[in-house]
């Protein structure tokens, strides 16, 4: 009979593209709030067995909970078996963790590698793998080569983030993994942020991919993004980098903005109580000047009054203070955000990156 083999986290991380599989046999709630990259969810407990096992063992004793849990795992193991992996071959290849490499993943791999799978487990578990991330994190940006996209709010950076990523270029869209825009109005309809942790791991798995030779392109970011914070290695990094800044008009991203905004037509009480979270900055009498403009549905007077009134003095005050290598910023003009004006400024970025 085969046993499972166990590779310290080190060796299993340079080797993620050897597996078929990557089974993470947490709990769900363990498993949304962070997860290796490409891992399925295969809970050997859930959430309420593994309360329950833990309540056991705090009122009757380890024995106890033990029995009882071999009893779940057992159960669950076979349901997983049939539900997720009867239609693996032979020569499957899963990679299983838990906490930290103990009896879950451990009475999981067990079963799998005596069907005949070769199966390996990480060592120290996902607490091994946190602790691989969390070192990377703050050790590879100070390798990469960043090129910073700045430009004043509805300049087209994330579409042009994306548009330099379709064509290979290498590029980290913080926003995008964050899933929100950054500014108070930023909170994406229907979208909820990523934990920290979920965050760091999604950065940290885009930088590993990265080619220190070639730039990597990224937005002027602030040290948060809605609830999640950048780590402090790559603010550093990035807020030492050359900057290219996109220059438009007020009314060219105020039209951008406002069909990227669009859901707020739509949710006009949500709109106000974020207005209204300004008032402490601007007072109360601008605060309802732009309540009115959304009262009488002039949408267009509201959103350049915005740009003009707020989110241009924060955004330039914060660009003077944190990256000091604007003063010798090039400059993108972005005459549109129509295809060809943005293909126009992709090229102009990228002939920076490559220089």
């Amino acid at each position: 009979m085969k046993d499972a083999i166990a590779l310290p986290v080190e060796q299993v991380v340079a080797r993620l593209h050897e597996f078929n599989t990557i089974v993470d046999a947490r709990s769900p709630s363990e498993y949304a709030d962070d997860h290796l990259p490409g891992a399925v969810s295969a809970p050997v407990l859930d959430d309420a067995q593994r309360a329950l096992v833990g309540t056991v063992n705090a009122e009757q004793g380890a024995f106890e909970a033990k029995r009882l849990g071999a009893a779940l795992v057992s159960r669950n193991i076979g349901a997983l078996i049939e539900r997720l992996f009867a239609d693996r071959d032979r020569h499957w290849r899963p990679l299983v963790y838990c906490w930290r490499g103990g009896n879950r993943s451990g009475s999981l791999a067990t079963v799998l590698a005596r069907i005949g799978w070769r199966t390996t487990v990480i060592d120290g578990g996902y607490k091994a793998f946190r602790r691989q991330v969390i070192a990377e994190l703050d050790a590879r940006p100070a390798g990469l080569r960043f090129v910073v996209v700045g430009g004043r709010t509805g300049s087209a950076k994330s579409r042009l983030l994306e548009r330099l990523d379709a064509r290979g270029e290498q590029v980290i869209d913080l926003e995008a993994l964050a899933s929100h825009r950054g500014s108070v109005l930023g909170a994406l309809p229907g979208a909820s942020q990523p934990s920290q942790k979920r965050f760091e791991t999604m950065l940290w798995d885009r930088l590993r991919a990265f080619d220190p030779a070639r730039p990597v392109f990224v937005e002027s970011e602030s040290r948060k993004v809605g609830q999640v914070q950048v780590p402090e290695a790559l603010i550093h990094a990035v807020r030492a980098s050359p900057v290219a800044v996109l220059e438009a008009e007020v009314p060219v991203r105020a039209r951008f903005l406002l069909s990227e905004y669009e859901h707020f037509r739509r949710d006009v009480p949500g709109l106000i109580a974020l207005l209204e979270r300004l008032a402490p900055l601007h007072g109360a009498e601008r605060v309802a000047q732009w309540k009115a403009l959304v009262d009488a549905d002039r949408w267009d007077v509201l959103v350049e009054r915005l740009l003009v009134e707020h989110y241009d003095p924060s955004y330039d005050r914060s660009m003077r203070r944190n990256f000091r290598r604007l003063p010798d910023a090039h400059a993108v003009r972005l005459e549109g955000t129509d295809a060809t004006a943005l293909d126009r400024a992709a090229d102009a970025l990228a002939r920076l990156g490559a220089g």
